[in-house]
């Protein structure tokens, strides 16, 4: 059985005692249901062939004290045929902190990229991008700390530092690794233009102690007091598909709406790119993992939006010493109608192709997918 992790158990405390206290504003309770019904599952896809439950979830956020805040987040899915649950967040954030710095600790989804920090209910797509289902699990969530500063500029731009275990991404490893296991470096640049305007650009940089063992490997090293059980237990967070030493990512958004109201009309455009260096010890400078995303998605009526993207994915399959190249593409069509804030239901249609060392690519896959939310959710981010 899983542990639940002793920040969970903080939080839970500290919200009974502010609700005992009897604080008006004090903690907001919300959740998620995601359903889906999928004609055929896609390679790295997230969501199992026929109708199941996606990523569904629970949460509470609020004050502890006059300084912190803190969110704890249950997760509940199938994959594999089995529903799955687990504590995906649990963290304490400072909220008074001087010179536009803040700080978190707990389990949270690291700031990498542009999607992994959004909860997926809130994507665009019913499925992520390649570049997160090979590179991060689909979302990548992990036990560490973070500390963020807001530089006093006229244009929105922050730089932050993460420190994580690490094994919620890379689970096995080559050789034994002390914690932490991966630290994180990521900047956003941000601004507007005009009142009808605004953009985004991100640069992450992940440096991994990780290395991941070869699958032919059964052994597995670990920090060894929680290795054993982390490499057995199947939950939550699957881990990565292909991962590194070096993941360098660079993301750009661009928002229009022609009337300056985004909820009547507004274009987003988004793009993704990552790349994986030094995947192995027997690894060279010709072995890299690269991604690419690319999504442009339109809401032409306060209540309907259309979507198109295109995904790639270029990879080095390690086979013992040497690598196999391995490559994957994948467009996607989609259409939501979002009766308001709180539901979406949304058709997507998605196709696989050019695959190589990939053995169940889908030419074609429907997906129709249902998301309710009810109760208080915190602001999404840009």
């Amino acid at each position: 059985m899983k542990k639940t992790p002793w920040i969970a158990t903080l939080l839970l405390l500290a919200s009974t005692t502010s609700l005992a206290q009897g604080k008006k504003d004090s903690w907001q309770f919300g959740g998620v249901l995601d359903i889906t019904h999928t004609t055929r599952a896609l390679e790295l896809g997230a969501r199992d062939q026929g109708l199941q439950l996606g990523h569904s979830d629970l949460s509470a956020t609020g004050p502890v004290g006059p300084w912190l805040r803190a969110y704890l987040g249950a997760v509940v899915e199938t994959h594999d045929g089995k529903l799955e649950k687990g504590i995906e967040e649990a963290f304490l954030e400072t909220t008074a902190l001087p010179y536009g710095l803040r700080a978190r600790a707990g389990r949270f989804a690291s700031q990498v990229g542009y999607l992994n920090q959004q909860h997926q209910h809130a994507d665009d797509f019913s499925e992520r991008p390649l570049l997160y289902r090979a590179f991060f699990g689909g979302h990548w969530n992990d036990d560490g700390v973070r500390l963020n500063m807001t530089l006093p500029t006229p244009f929105y731009w922050m730089v932050g530092g993460e420190a994580f275990r690490g094994k919620k991404l890379v689970p096995e490893t080559w050789d034994r690794v002390k914690n932490p296991g991966i630290a994180t470096l990521v900047t956003k640049f941000g601004g507007d233009l005009g009142r009808s305007q605004s953009w985004q650009l991100g640069l992450s940089y992940i440096k991994s102690r990780r290395v991941a063992a070869l699958e032919e490997e059964h052994e597995h090293h670990d920090d060894g007091d929680e290795g054993h059980e982390e490499g057995h237990e199947h939950e939550h967070g699957h881990g990565a598909a292909f991962s590194g030493r070096n993941t360098r990512m660079l993301d750009f958004t661009w928002k229009w709406a022609p009337s300056g109201n985004n909820r009547e009309q507004q274009v987003r455009v988004s793009f993704e790119t990552a790349r994986i260096t030094k995947i192995n010890p027997f690894s060279g400078k010709g072995d890299t993992h690269r991604a690419n995303a690319l999504s442009v998605v339109w809401r032409f009526h306060p209540s309907w939006e259309v979507g198109a993207r295109t995904d790639s994915l270029t990879v080095a399959m390690p086979h013992d010493d040497h690598f196999h190249k391995g490559r994957l593409r994948e467009d996607a069509l989609m259409l939501a109608w979002k009766p308001s804030h709180m539901q979406a239901l949304r058709l997507q249609y998605s196709r696989q192709r050019d695959a190589q060392e990939f053995e169940h690519p889908s030419k074609r896959t429907l997906q129709l997918q249902w998301v309710l939310a009810f109760g208080g959710h915190g602001a999404h981010s840009f």
